[in-house]
């Protein structure tokens, strides 16, 4: 699997990747507001130079934050690929820990998260809600008609 920094993709093709799959490269969650396609990253691209994984985190202090992860062609180990690369960075940066946000609807990710080590460590109640006040296009419901309410802190120590 070839894994590139997002530095080394066209700025463009990142925005286009982040219109497609999220409506825009904007992102708010209760730790901030980000655009994604401005932050560190890595990618996947496949043999037809299309962007197929996408990873994007932020460090701050001893704390690696993961702000996106998007897999487009699932059970290849695309997203495991991408965290790991995003583990093996902060474990370089002297990170103790790796933390994200994820909504109360997406079972999937849960699942995916907890498989790899990290636990639930916060529900942040309501918390769409006030990004909806930024990014009023945030759908009201989400996987399997799950209305989108909550947030949901996972982390995995490092040391």
């Amino acid at each position: 699997m070839n894994i590139q920094s997002t530095n080394d993709i066209s700025k463009s093709k990142i925005v286009d990747f982040f219109k497609l799959h999220w409506g825009s490269p904007g992102m708010v969650i209760s730790s901030g507001v980000y655009d994604c396609s401005a932050l560190d990253g890595f990618t996947v691209i496949n043999e037809d130079e299309n962007i197929i994984g996408l990873i994007t985190y932020i460090i701050k202090g001893n704390e690696c934050e993961i702000i996106s992860l998007d897999s487009v062609e699932e059970g290849k180990g695309i997203g495991s690929s991408l965290v790991q690369e995003v583990e093996n960075l902060a474990s370089k940066e002297n990170c103790t820990r790796i933390k994200l946000i994820t909504t109360n609807d997406n079972l999937l990710a849960l699942k995916f998260y907890q498989k790899r080590g990290y636990i639930m460590s916060k529900i942040i109640n309501n918390a769409v809600d006030q990004a909806r006040k930024i990014k009023p296009e945030i759908p009201l419901l989400g996987n399997e008609g799950i209305p989108i309410r909550d947030e949901i802190e996972l982390v995995k120590p490092l040391v």
